[in-house]
């Protein structure tokens, strides 16, 4: 697949992997899941990436997941898979992806240890493979590329695109603009993504660098809210994009920052409060407390009080 084929605008969206009361995946639960992120308009889906619990999940559940989401998907919107961890996990996991005739992969970091920068490169060609399947290489914890080395991913032609997850805007205007400044069509091509935990919190300051798509895990459960910041920024609305960070995202971040993982326990909690199957989360993460839970639904319902009066 060419990259200039590559559709991934619009709002992305991530959806929740639910599970049983016994933690089995629910592919029906997830089923509708997928069918309501269609239906709010997300462009995209990523499966079983971060906020879809990728790290505990089985290669046969990841497959489970691909397959039900393309078949609900029907075609409607490009269905995008993650794959990663150790080398061998992350090989496999692309070459499934390919076998499922997912659109495209996200490539998430590997496992444990990291290496030199070198190392980190050959990790996503070892991924890679000679695969024909587009690959996002996410850009966080134990991979996270300084610019030279990720400028040498260009030279996998499978690789299409970053999206940052560590956060550091400087690292990142340097990654955009070394790879922007070689010149290429392949550089001038090659996307770039704001892959951090609410992002609509940071999607001004990426926007001004070049980075102006993101995946938004506010669409799992206010996608209403998510496609009008969305919108917002599209448009330089500063006014609307100030009030839904003053009255809704910033209180979610606080209340997400008060416990570890809580980028996916807060969001699940909040799909729950909205009616979807999706379940509680897997270890090591944990259920936010009844107080947590009760604060995040007066977040929720204030956001929406906000976007009313918009």
């Amino acid at each position: 697949m060419a990259q200039t084929e590559i559709e991934l605008d619009g709002l992305l969206a991530f959806p929740l992997t639910p599970f049983t009361e016994d933690l089995e995946i629910n592919l029906d639960g997830f089923a509708e899941n997928v069918e309501s992120h269609i239906a709010a308009g997300a462009g995209a889906l990523f499966v079983a990436c971060g906020t879809g619990e990728f790290s505990s999940l089985s290669v046969d559940e990841v497959a489970a997941l691909l397959a039900k989401a393309r078949e609900v998907a029907n075609g409607r919107v490009p269905v995008w898979v993650g794959a990663g961890g150790g080398a061998a996990g992350a090989r496999a996991g692309v070459a499934a992806a390919r076998v499922g005739n997912a659109d495209g992969v996200l490539l998430l970091p590997p496992y444990l240890v990291t290496g030199p920068q070198d190392g980190l490169v050959d990790y996503v060609r070892y991924a890679v493979g000679d695969t024909s399947v587009p690959v996002i290489v996410y850009h966080r914890s134990t991979g996270v590329f300084t610019a030279p080395a990720a400028a040498k991913l260009l030279d996998i032609p499978s690789v299409v695109g970053i999206k940052d997850g560590y956060g550091d805007v400087e690292t990142m205007t340097r990654i955009v603009t070394t790879i922007r400044a070689l010149g290429t069509r392949r550089s001038a091509d090659f996307l770039f993504f704001n892959g951090l935990p609410t992002a609509e919190v940071s999607a001004k300051a990426y926007a001004a660098i070049g980075v102006a798509r993101y995946s938004s895990a506010v669409h799992c459960f206010a996608p209403e809210i998510a496609h009008r910041f969305h919108r917002a920024l599209a448009e330089d609305d500063n006014a609307t994009m100030d009030a839904l960070l003053a009255g809704f995202y910033l209180p979610l971040v606080a209340l997400r920052d008060e416990t570890p993982g809580f980028a996916v326990s807060l969001v699940k909690a909040a799909a729950r409060l909205r009616g979807d199957k999706v379940g509680t989360v897997r270890p090591p993460l944990i259920e936010p407390t009844p107080e947590q839970i009760d604060r995040l639904g007066k977040v929720v319902d204030n956001g929406f009080a906000v976007l009313k009066g918009l």
